[in-house]
C-alpha cells in the first residue's frame, strides 16, 4: 500500500508542477504590478512544492525498496538520463529562485524590484517546462524496461 501512495504522491507532482511552471511563466510574460507578483509567487511557490514532492517520492521509490529495486534503477541508462534532466531544471533554477527571493523581500520592504531579468526567466521557466516534459517520456521508457543491461 505504501508504494501505491507514495506512486500516486510522485504522480500529484507532476499534476502540480506542469501547470505551476506554466503559470510562472505567464505571469513573467504579463505585468509585474501586485497583482502580477501575487500571480508569480503563488506559481513558483506551487513549482517550490511539486519538485520538492518529486525529489522526495523518487528517492523514496528508487531507494526504499517501494518499486523495481534500487539495481535496476541504478542499472538503467535511462534512469540517469532522467536525473540528468532533473539536475538541469535545478539549475536553472537557482537564478529564478534567488531573484524570486530577493523580490519578495524587496516587496515587504516596500522597494521595488529591479525586474529587467524577467524575460531571462521567462525564457528559462520553458526550458524547464520542456526538460519536465522530456523526463516524463523518459521516466515511461525507463519503466517499461528500455535503457537497461
Amino acid at each position: 500500500m505504501l508504494s501505491a501512495v507514495v506512486s500516486a504522491l510522485h504522480l500529484l507532482a507532476l499534476a502540480i508542477g506542469l501547470p505551476a511552471v506554466y503559470l510562472r511563466g505567464r505571469a513573467l510574460k504579463g505585468p509585474l504590478d501586485a497583482a502580477g507578483f501575487r500571480r508569480l509567487f503563488a506559481a513558483d511557490s506551487l513549482w517550490g512544492i511539486a519538485a520538492a514532492l518529486w525529489l522526495a517520492t523518487g528517492l523514496l521509490r528508487a531507494f526504499a525498496g517501494l518499486e523495481k529495486g534500487t539495481a535496476f534503477y541504478l542499472s538503467s541508462r535511462l534512469f540517469w538520463a532522467k536525473m540528468a534532466l532533473f539536475g538541469l531544471i535545478v539549475l536553472l533554477e537557482i537564478a529564478p529562485m534567488l531573484a524570486f527571493i530577493r523580490w519578495r523581500t524587496q516587496l515587504k520592504r516596500g522597494e521595488a524590484p529591479d525586474t529587467t531579468r524577467a524575460r531571462t526567466f521567462y525564457l528559462v521557466n520553458h526550458l524547464q517546462l520542456a526538460l519536465a516534459v522530456l523526463m516524463i517520456f523518459v521516466a515511461a521508457f525507463m519503466a517499461r524496461g528500455f535503457g537497461t543491461g
